[in-house]
């Protein structure tokens, strides 16, 4: 059920509503990148020394070489960042995404839009959490080894399940129902969280995984065998 949720999220990409989606959200991505990359650039031209010396070689150039090698970190803040960038524009893209494959799949089972604002304040919380064990990984990495990754992955997966399955829950339950059905799918969730944390670390690939996931989550609400047939109203 989690691959085949999967596989067609990844069908759906290309429709040409959840494609409009897609490219809104990788200008927005790489608008956001762009601003980190530049502040990041800024701040070291501000206040690093412009030059330092070194033994036998002499005055060393250090601002700008910092400042542009800054560059570099582009690509390694794509793997660390995307991953609460992908919780935080839930709230942007899910419900544009989950009613249009609701259209194209389960035109009988059409939900209810979420209120922006909860969804957003949601995504926001998680956000939050997603960096916290981000860093806490990272704090931990040494320690911990190869663990961490099963930290990182793991964490990261539980976090990213339980926010987009609420949300595509949501569009049908109330609340308390939501967080039922979403507790009794919980390995199913967990494991779609971890192919989604995973995909986010891959560069440039993962500039299109936020939509995804919420097509995939949408997909795995529908295909749930056990999943209740009401709609909150």
């Amino acid at each position: 059920m989690v691959l085949r949720a999967l596989i067609l999220a990844w069908g759906d990409l290309l429709r040409p509503r959840i494609f409009g989606v897609v490219a809104l959200g990788v200008a927005l991505t790489l608008a956001l990148f762009l601003v980190l990359q530049a502040g990041a650039f800024w701040a070291i031209r501000a206040f690093a020394p412009d030059t330092l010396t070194l033994p036998w070689i002499g005055a060393v150039p250090l601002a700008p070489a910092l400042s542009w090698g800054s560059l570099l970190l582009f690509p390694l803040m794509s793997i660390f960042l995307m991953i609460p960038v992908a919780a935080g524009f839930s709230g942007l893209f899910a419900e544009r995404v989950a009613e249009a494959v609701e259209e194209t799949h389960y035109p009988a089972a059409k939900g209810l839009p979420v209120d922006f604002w909860d969804g957003l304040w949601e995504s926001l919380a998680v956000m939050g959490a997603v960096i916290l064990v981000t860093l806490v990984t990272l704090a931990l990495t040494p320690f911990l080894g190869p663990l961490a990754s099963l930290l990182f992955y793991g964490g990261n997966g539980w976090l990213l399940g339980r926010e987009f399955f609420q949300m595509a829950a949501r569009r049908h339950l109330h609340e308390p129902q939501a967080t039922a059905l979403r507790r009794s799918l919980a390995m199913q969730a967990t494991a779609l969280g971890v192919l989604i944390a995973a995909l986010l670390t891959v560069p440039v690939l993962n500039v299109v995984v936020p939509v995804l996931a919420a097509a995939g989550f949408t997909h795995l609400y529908h295909l749930s065998a056990s999943r209740p047939r009401g709609r909150r109203g």
